[in-house]
């Protein structure tokens, strides 16, 4: 099967590259599947879980919005964040759920009740990659 490189990464950091044989990402417009010589294009990425196989299995990745770009030789993820399994502070995300969870409570503000909204997503999202690839 032809592979193609991903990179994966942040204002901070890279936090993935290798090279897949499928990418599965949640776009704007709803699920991509990528593989090599797919046709170039850019679109934005919601909250959500990013899959890459690989020769060696399923990666799973954290990503929290950003844009994906594939080109003919490359694909390149630019995200606000993103984080492996390993690293999710599966105390912390629990912690920003029940926090943005209480603010969706309150329903005082509504940029308030927005922010809310995007952390509780983000949150769940920490979480259920933390919990179903450790």
């Amino acid at each position: 099967m032809n592979k193609m490189p991903i990179e994966i990464v942040t204002p901070e950091r890279k936090v993935y590259s290798k090279e897949a044989n499928l990418i599965i990402a949640r776009g704007g417009d709803g699920d991509l599947g990528i593989m090599a010589g797919h046709t170039p294009v850019v679109t934005t990425l919601k909250i959500s879980t990013l899959r890459v196989k690989t020769d060696q299995g399923e990666d799973v990745i954290s990503v929290a919005g950003g844009f994906l770009e594939v080109k003919p030789e490359k694909v390149t993820v630019l995200a606000e964040a993103a984080e492996l399994p390993e690293e999710i502070d599966v105390d912390r995300a629990t912690r920003a759920k029940e926090r943005a969870e209480r603010r969706l409570a309150d329903r005082s503000d509504s940029l308030d009740q927005s922010r809310a909204e995007i952390a509780l997503q983000r949150a769940i999202n920490r979480l259920n990659v933390a919990k179903n690839n450790r």
